[in-house]
């Protein structure tokens, strides 16, 4: 993507299901679990790099002893400042001879992470900040194991105020109003529930502090927490926790939004946000990794029984399709399969752009993630032209006329060209605060190799997705018009995105697309201006009624897809440079998208066609917010 837009975070979770001393004597080392809870996590930092977290529960701690911790860093290269400060303290503790790894117990005993349950988590702020308070994972702590709760997740909820507004009725005074306090206070409420429901029962027989702690534990049922708990949820989440007592539970929305994976043995029970961590870090195959089904919550006792089980109502599945155009990593057999099929569903608009002139055309890719779209689409290019090379043979046979030099111009002449056109230079920096120098930063952050596209050539090269258009205005177009193409094509492996997200991609400022920008463009132009306070009142009245349509689809109705792209390609057309040539924007069609990414049929960013109640509430509420000129999240 070329523009830079922070989105998912990552999940990963390891609950060890032996002893310290089982993973010493096979694999020669107690932090067996803990190098796989930071590779996991490494294998995932395309998922957030503003701020990374752990945190580990230690099994059968003595009374006195602390038994639940946690380690955070928002500071550059965050996963790295976490894990190597961990392994620092373990390296003073073994050099000092207050640990000795051929003895578990001493590790366990005196190394904060030294413990049989693991949790981490990949930041991306979209809400909170980017202070270490905002940075999961979020504690809730208790003199009572089963009372303490760790949480993290990759999510957003969409109403946050009415979960705070329900705690502040219950009796609570919460602090923050980011959605992860809420659900952290929220889920915090019903596991006390549960708990002081148990301790009731088992207060009148008779049992011992310990004993009733110890049932406590035993019976502690997160599947009836977390139900009673997301009642009220709405939005997309993968949600992972941890309780004092060594319980661990991962849960998922009903609608399948945002993406969970599992592999369990004998030795560990692990989770991550994505299925080719999990392949790569335990060496499996893909048919050994399981999916956390939509709505379903799987839970791992103290005791290592591990059950999966439905606790809130199942929606329609919505999976998110930027998952596998953009956001996860391509290594996956089945993303890496269907990013080819988004770049060879684009080919027959990519031969009508080019008006099949393959001698002086050119193709490349914007890097480095629309890199496989593009082996897709140069595939589908390549076989298309062995047809026509091929007709164009048995016609010239049938003919008589098939020479050597007739082949010469068929096939060697008229092949799809290839070239590494565009590079990634340097990577602006978070920290350059001030804007302008941002923007003179961000126009140099890609280059281009000179002499690798002739004046006069179609330069066509693939992006994966289209948001705000700055990059292509500020950066791209104009190096590329450098190399004085006649033509340059970018070509979006993802359709036009007109809707603002709210389930994790922080993308919900809607006057900020350029599809939207284009629409409202197209509108004044053509003297329909007038549609703009209409949708505004319906929009208001609407979100008055807690109604489900979304009236900022009214806005589009009068265009074609294409009248849209052509309006675009003239507002990311950059001014003052010295290039003559035409600009053509080609965006993914819906019906293509789905041919190629047929399991994750969440598409509401570009249809506006939302899987929860909450979802039109925030796209009406993003069009108030526009037209009052209110900036900020619509939710």
């Amino acid at each position: 993507m070329s523009d830079r837009v922070t989105h998912e975070c990552g999940v990963a979770l390891v609950r060890l299901l032996k002893p310290l001393a089982y993973y010493q004597e096979k694999y020669g080392t107690p932090l067996w679990g803990f190098t796989k809870l930071f590779l996991l996590m490494e294998k995932q930092h395309n998922r957030g790099q503003d701020g990374a977290g752990a945190a580990c529960v230690k099994l059968g701690m003595p009374a006195g002893e602390a038994f639940m911790f946690r380690e955070r860093s928002v500071k550059g290269n965050p996963l790295d400042k976490v894990f190597k400060g961990l392994l620092a303290q373990y390296n003073d503790k073994v050099g000092a001879g207050v640990i000795h790894p051929e003895f578990p117990e001493t590790v366990k005993k005196s190394f904060d992470f030294g413990g049989e349950l693991l949790m981490g988590h990949l930041r991306y702020g979209t809400s909170g900040g980017y202070n270490l308070s905002s940075c999961h994972p979020f504690f809730r702590r208790s003199p009572w194991p089963t009372r303490n709760l760790a949480l993290c997740g990759n999510f957003n909820l969409t109403n946050t105020t009415e979960l705070n507004q329900s705690l502040t009725a219950m009796g609570q005074h919460p602090i923050y109003a980011t959605d992860t306090q809420a659900v952290l206070e929220k889920i915090g409420f019903f596991l006390d529930e549960e708990h002081e429901d148990l301790y009731r029962q088992l207060r009148t027989t008779g049992l011992g502090g310990e004993e009733m702690s110890q049932r406590i534990s035993e019976e502690l049922d997160l599947t009836r927490v977390l139900t009673r708990a997301a009642q009220k949820w709405d939005g997309g989440y993968t949600l992972c926790g941890l309780t004092g007592n060594g319980d661990a539970f991962v849960a998922r929305d009903p609608s399948g939004i945002r993406p969970c994976f599992y592999y369990r043995d004998d030795e560990v029970v692990a989770f991550a946000s994505e299925r080719a961590p999990l392949m790569t870090v335990f060496d499996l195959a893909a048919e050994q990794v399981k999916e956390v089904e939509p709505g379903h919550v799987v839970v791992i006792k103290r005791a290592g029984t591990v059950t999966e089980a439905a606790f809130t109502a199942p929606l329609p599945r919505a999976a998110c399709s930027f998952e596998r155009i953009y956001f996860s990593r391509g290594n996956d057999l089945d993303i890496y399969a269907e990013r080819k099929a988004l770049g060879a569903q684009l080919c027959d608009q990519v031969i009508r752009s080019i008006d099949h002139d393959w001698t002086n055309t050119v193709f490349s890719f914007i890097p480095n993630t629309a890199e496989t779209a593009y082996y897709g689409l140069m595939s589908a290019l390549r076989e298309r032209r062995r047809t026509e090379v091929k007709a164009a043979i048995l016609e010239a046979s049938a003919r008589g006329a098939l020479t050597e030099a007739v082949l010469d111009d068929l096939i060697l002449n008229n092949w799809p060209r290839s070239e590494k056109v565009v590079s990634k230079d340097i990577k602006l920096r978070t920290f350059i605060g001030q804007e302008s120098m941002r923007n003179q930063l961000a126009s140099h952050v890609y280059d281009i190799s000179y002499g690798s596209v002739k004046p006069g050539d179609n330069l066509v090269c693939v992006d994966d997705s289209i948001v705000r258009g700055t990059t292509l205005r500020k950066s791209i177009l104009r190096i590329l018009a450098r190399l004085q193409p006649r033509k340059i094509v970018i070509v979006s492996t993802a359709p036009q995105i007109r809707y603002p997200d709210c389930y994790g991609i922080d993308m919900s400022e809607l006057g900020k697309f350029i599809a939207f920008e284009a629409a409202v463009d197209l509108l004044q132009e053509r003297g329909q201006g007038d549609l703009l306070q209409e949708v505004y009142g319906l929009c208001r009245e609407e979100i008055a009624k807690g109604g489900t349509t979304n009236h900022v689809r009214k806005l589009y109705e009068p265009f074609t897809p294409e009248e849209i792209s052509a309006r675009i390609a003239q507002r990311v057309r950059p001014k003052g440079v010295d290039w003559n040539g035409e600009v053509e924007i080609i965006f993914q069609k819906i019906g293509s998208l789905h041919a190629a990414v047929p399991n994750h049929t969440g598409d509401w960013y570009f249809t506006g066609r939302y899987p929860t109640p909450g979802g039109y509430r925030v796209v009406n509420q993003a069009y108030v917010n526009y037209y009052e000129k209110a900036e900020g999240r619509s939710y």
